[in-house]
């Protein structure tokens, strides 16, 4: 089973090395690597091309501007030819080197497998063994969308032949396209879906829909059209909630430390 990982970048020489180095350190060798970057200007693609002797082939690497993450993640898509794709982007890393062979693992026990996903943690830049934020995807049922709930996008891997026949992710989102993509196959295509109990990613900290109130603001507002687009019923106070679901979850890892 090959499976292909997708890395979107732009300007992401600080951070991509992390992120190749945890793809080459995979025990699983059937990867087809692809990094997607939007024409950066800093020194992003010397970095990539560095590791291409290192893959033996697996590394491929296109670069060109780009209408954002979610065209480049397309982009990935539309090129890769893994039977499983997953999304690693440039800033974040695999946390072991097991994570692709658990992936694996769990579709082959079951041909009728759509997809997996399990949890991710967040980081601090400057602490990167500190873990600041533990996002599990344990407790994620399809009627849990509605109120914002999906699983943790980063550590969601789909066969091919599913976007093939749903589509790719929606470029009329400024933030929430992978949030419309869980939408769509989790409640309208309602996909054959597996949780893996392991944390497969760690991100740093500061991503786009955290930044500041008004992508907050605006993230909301994106999930009630994805949830509406589908046919979902929900409302702003209904996908609100995953805000205090976030504030429990800052503080029952806290308890546990």
């Amino acid at each position: 089973m090959k499976v292909s990982i997708i890395t979107a970048a732009f300007n992401s020489a600080s951070t991509i090395s992390d992120t190749i180095d945890s793809v080459l350190r995979q025990t699983y060798k059937d990867i087809e690597y692809w990094v997607i970057d939007g024409g950066s200007s800093d020194e992003t693609l010397k970095i990539v091309r560095g590791y291409i002797p290192k893959f033996n082939g697996r590394l491929h690497y296109i670069t060109e501007k780009d209408n954002g993450i979610y065209d480049a993640m397309n982009k990935g898509i539309r090129m890769c030819t893994g039977d499983v794709v997953g999304i690693l982007n440039s800033d974040d890393y695999f946390t072991d080197s097991t994570v692709v062979e658990n992936i694996v693992s769990n579709f082959s026990r079951d041909n009728k497998i759509d997809a997996v996903y399990g949890d991710i943690h967040f980081i601090h830049d400057a602490e990167p063994d500190v873990v600041v934020r533990y996002y599990s995807s344990a407790m994620f049922r399809p009627f849990w969308l509605r109120f914002g709930f999906m699983p943790a996008h980063p550590s969601f891997y789909v066969k091919r032949d599913v976007y093939e026949k749903n589509g790719l992710y929606s470029l009329d989102y400024k933030i929430a396209a992978d949030y419309d993509m869980m939408v769509r196959l989790f409640h309208k295509v309602k996909i054959n879906a597996v949780y893996i109990k392991k944390d497969f990613v760690t991100m740093r900290t500061g991503g786009l829909s955290t930044k500041n109130i008004h992508n907050r603001l605006l993230i909301t507002k994106e999930d009630v059209k994805a949830c509406r687009r589908y046919g979902l019923y929900t409302n702003i106070l209904f996908i609100s909630m995953k805000y205090l679901y976030k504030i429990f979850e800052f503080k029952s890892f806290n308890m546990k430390k």
